[in-house]
C-alpha cells in the first residue's frame, strides 16, 4: 500500500477496497483527478484507489504530477534527545529540496546542518519516504527521502531564521508524543513508524 497526504486528508493506493475510505476502481489516469477532487472537498478526508497491478498504477500516479524530491532526517543526540524544528505554527523535523547532483544522504545532511547549525552529523540509515501532495499553480508530489541521523557534538542548535523556522529543540522521547498533535501527517507517520510512539 502507498500512502500521500493532502492537507489533513489521506490518499492511498492498495489492491483491495478499504470500509473508512471513498473507494475508486483504477481504470485511467482522470481517477487521478477525480480523487483530488474529492479530496479538495471538505467531506471527504480518505480516497483509496483500487487495482490488482498498485505499484504500476503508483508510478503512473508519480510521473502524472511534477515531482520534487526532498531529503531529511531524524537526529538524535548522546542523551537520546530528538531534535525538532518549529516553523510555520507546526512542529517538524529538519527537512529540503535536493538538489541537482546531489545525492539523498548528501541532500540530508546538507539541510540538517543549514536549518540547524550542528555538525557534524553521521548518516545511520535510511528509514522510509514519504509523499504530499500541494498546489502551486498545478498538483506537486513531493517526495521526501528520511534518515536516521545520529549527532555526537555539544553545539546548541540554531534555528535557519531565513527559511521561516523559529526554533531547533532537543526533545526526549516521552515528550514527542504532545509535538505531534501539532505536526502534519507525514511526520506523525514517520515519528510512529521510527519511534514507536
Amino acid at each position: 500500500m502507498y500512502k500521500v497526504f493532502f492537507n489533513e486528508s489521506l490518499l492511498t493506493f492498495d489492491q483491495e477496497s478499504k470500509p473508512e475510505a471513498k473507494n475508486i476502481l483504477y481504470h485511467h489516469e482522470s481517477n487521478f483527478d477525480e480523487a483530488f477532487h474529492l479530496l479538495s472537498s471538505s467531506a471527504v478526508k480518505h480516497v483509496n484507489i483500487i487495482s490488482v497491478s498498485i505499484d504500476e498504477v503508483w508510478n503512473q500516479f508519480k510521473n502524472y504530477f511534477k515531482l520534487i524530491q526532498a531529503a531529511g532526517g531524524i537526529v538524535r543526540n548522546s542523551k537520546d534527545e530528538y531534535l525538532f524544528i518549529y516553523r510555520l505554527g507546526k512542529w517538524d523535523l529538519p527537512k529540503g529540496k535536493m538538489e541537482e547532483g546531489e545525492t539523498k544522504e548528501e541532500s540530508a545532511i546538507r539541510e540538517i546542518e543549514e536549518e540547524c547549525s550542528i555538525t557534524p552529523l553521521e548518516l545511520k540509515q535510511f528509514l522510509m519516504a514519504t509523499y504530499h501532495i500541494y498546489y502551486q499553480k498545478e498538483y506537486i508530489i513531493k517526495e521526501t527521502f528520511w534518515f536516521e541521523v545520529f549527532y555526537e557534538g555539544t553545539e546548541t542548535p540554531q534555528p535557519q531564521i531565513e527559511e521561516g523556522i523559529e526554533e531547533v529543540v532537543w526533545k526526549k522521547k516521552e515528550e514527542i508524543d504532545a509535538l505531534m498533535n501539532n505536526s502534519y501527517p507525514n511526520i506523525q507517520l514517520l515519528v510512529n513508524n521510527y519511534l514507536d510512539l
